[in-house]
């Protein structure tokens, strides 16, 4: 937000990604306190009235009571009646202005993490939904004729690799195949972890290469000598 001061043609921007909704009342107690760490303001010296300071800054009365009010609470200046406020402490106004700088930092990696995890929720929808489409067409292990390669592997009951997880299997590497999905019985797992364990009867759902689909069969499988 910026705050222009017309008496001194004095503009201060604040930017936070809160900024468009930071109330102008607050805006200009950051502006004042600014004013008194950096020595325009003395210890002990009165600030203007309410009059003159909103014709400063082109708002109202009420506003600037509000704004000071603020700073009184933060015990930078002190109100007193019929004197008006008498600055107290500068370094009252830099600890405010600090602690606001603080928060709204904090305030905006929340932000951050917020359209993250909207993100990754309209990420993680389309993967399930081009799963689900995936396994509605029930191919068995062979390339669909769709654009993406896909293919179905059932884990034998005495497959060798029983009880792994994919992490120890170091599935992609070993095969170059992604694993999509793994059916177990009438449960479809979408999107196994790296510690997903593998059972007798699983049916792995991966995209691929024709080369990948048959590694991963081959390494799912055949048995060790």
């Amino acid at each position: 937000m910026l705050v222009y001061n017309k008496a001194t043609n004095r503009k201060v921007e604040f930017k936070t990604k809160r900024s468009a909704a930071l109330p102008y009342y607050l805006a200009i107690a950051l502006d004042i306190a600014s004013r008194i760490k950096n020595g325009e303001f003395d210890e002990g010296a009165k600030i203007y009235g309410r009059s003159i300071m909103a014709s400063e800054y082109s708002t109202s009365p009420e506003t600037i009571r509000r704004a000071i009010r603020l700073l009184a609470d933060m015990k930078v200046v002190d109100v007193k009646p019929q004197s008006g406020a008498v600055v107290l402490s500068k370094d009252n106004a830099r600890r405010y202005i600090k602690s606001f700088e603080e928060d709204s930092d904090t305030h905006d990696l929340y932000e951050q993490l917020h359209d993250l995890i909207k993100q990754y929720a309209v990420l993680n929808k389309k993967l399930a939904d081009t799963v689900k489409e995936l396994i509605k067409s029930r191919y068995t292990f062979a390339a669909a004729g769709g654009p993406i390669p896909n293919y179905e592997v059932k884990v034998e009951n005495d497959s060798p690799l029983i009880g792994k997880n994919l992490e120890e299997l170091k599935f992609w590497r070993s095969t170059g195949a992604t694993i999509i999905a793994i059916r177990r019985g009438a449960k479809v797992i979408l999107s196994p972890g790296p510690y997903a364990e593998l059972y007798g009867g699983d049916v792995i759902v991966l995209i691929g290469s024709p080369a990948s689909g048959e590694a991963a069969n081959k390494m799912l499988n055949v048995k060790e000598e």
